[in-house]
C-alpha cells in the first residue's frame, strides 16, 4: 500500500444540514488549499499531490455530499447543491479573504462557475482537466426525463466487489498508467468492508449513476466562466479518456477560448487522474502559481 508522505487527518463538519467529510494536511489555518476531487472520487485521494506540493501547505479535501465519507442526499443529487456546498464550505474554511482552490473534473467545473458567480471569494484556481459538459439541444429533454422517471422505479444498485485486490485490479485496468500502490490506496478510499471479503461495496452513493433529467446549458457555464476575475490554471491532459467520450475539444487553443484569461499547460503524457498519475508534475505548476499570485489570498 502506498505510504503517505503527510499524515492525513479525518474530519467531519455540518454543511446545509448535511454531514461532511474532510480530510486535512498539516494544520489547520484560516486560508489552507482547498482541493475539489472529481465524480466517484473522494477527498483522500489527493494525498499523492499532497505529498508532492510544498510541507508548508495546510490543505484540506472535502467530501462532496454522496460521496466518500459525506452523507447522502436524501432528496438526490442537483448540480446546483454543489454551489451552495462550495460557497458554504468557504464561509467556515476561509471566512476572510479569498480561497485557492485545486479542482479536478466534477469539482473543476463547480469551481469554475462558482469562480464566476462569486468572483471576490477566490484569490486562484487550478483546473485539472474540468472544461466543462458538450452542448445539450432542447429536444433531448423528452427522451432524458424519461430515463430519469424509469430509472426512478429501479434505482442504481452499489457495485461490489469479490475483495480489494479485485477493485485494484479493476482501477489498473482501466488505467494502465496507475501504479500498483496508488491503485490499492484509491481502491481502499472508494470502499468500505474487509480487503478480503467477498462485499467490498464503493461508499459512493449509486443514485449518483441516475440519468440528470436536467440538460447541461454549456452557454449558462460559459456566462459564469466570463466573469471570472481570478487568476486561472488550467492543466489539461494530453491522454485523457474523457474528453472523446464527453465530445469535447480539449486543445489548448480551444481551452483559450473559453477561459481568455487563463494560463493554459498541457501535460501530454498523463490522461483524466493526473494528480493520481504524475502528481508531481501537477505539484510543480500548482507552485509555481502559487507564488506569482500570493498576495491575492491574503484577507482583505
Amino acid at each position: 500500500m502506498y505510504q503517505p508522505l503527510r499524515a492525513p487527518r479525518p474530519a467531519q463538519l455540518t454543511l446545509r444540514g448535511l454531514r461532511t467529510g474532510l480530510t486535512w494536511w498539516g494544520e489547520p489555518t484560516p486560508d489552507p488549499v482547498i482541493l475539489l476531487h472529481g465524480f466517484m472520487d473522494c477527498g483522500a485521494t489527493w494525498q499523492f499531490l499532497v505529498d508532492s506540493l510544498p510541507a508548508s501547505w495546510s490543505c484540506v479535501a472535502p467530501d462532496w455530499r454522496g460521496f466518500g465519507t459525506s452523507a447522502w442526499a436524501p432528496q438526490g443529487y442537483w448540480f446546483p447543491d454543489y454551489l451552495a456546498d462550495l460557497d458554504a464550505l468557504l464561509g467556515v474554511l476561509v471566512p476572510r479573504g479569498r480561497a485557492r482552490i485545486v479542482a479536478h473534473s466534477m469539482g473543476a467545473n463547480i469551481a469554475a462557475m462558482y469562480a464566476g458567480i462569486r468572483p471576490d471569494r477566490i484569490a486562484w484556481l487550478a483546473s485539472l482537466d474540468g472544461i466543462g459538459l458538450p452542448r445539450s439541444a432542447p429536444g433531448e429533454a423528452p427522451d432524458r426525463y424519461g430515463r430519469w422517471l424509469s430509472q426512478l422505479l429501479d434505482p442504481p444498485k452499489g457495485t461490489r466487489y469479490r475483495s480489494l485486490a479485485h477493485l485494484t485490479e479493476m482501477l489498473m485496468s482501466r488505467n494502465p498508467r496507475l501504479p500498483r500502490d496508488r491503485a490499492e490506496f484509491i481502491a481502499r478510499a472508494w470502499s468500505t468492508g474487509a480487503a478480503d471479503e467477498p462485499d467490498l461495496r464503493l461508499v459512493f452513493d449509486p443514485r449518483h449513476r441516475l440519468v440528470n433529467p436536467v440538460l447541461y446549458r454549456r452557454e449558462e457555464a460559459q456566462a459564469c466562466w466570463a466573469r471570472i476575475a481570478a487568476p486561472l490554471l488550467v492543466l489539461l491532459a494530453g491522454r485523457s479518456e474523457f474528453l472523446a467520450h464527453l465530445g469535447a475539444d480539449g486543445s489548448p487553443a480551444s481551452v483559450q477560448e473559453q477561459f481568455p484569461g487563463a494560463t493554459i499547460v498541457s501535460l501530454p503524457e498523463v490522461g483524466h487522474s493526473m494528480h493520481h498519475e504524475d502528481p508531481a508534475a501537477v505539484a510543480r505548476y500548482l507552485a509555481g502559481f502559487e507564488v506569482a499570485h500570493r498576495d491575492r489570498s491574503l484577507p482583505g
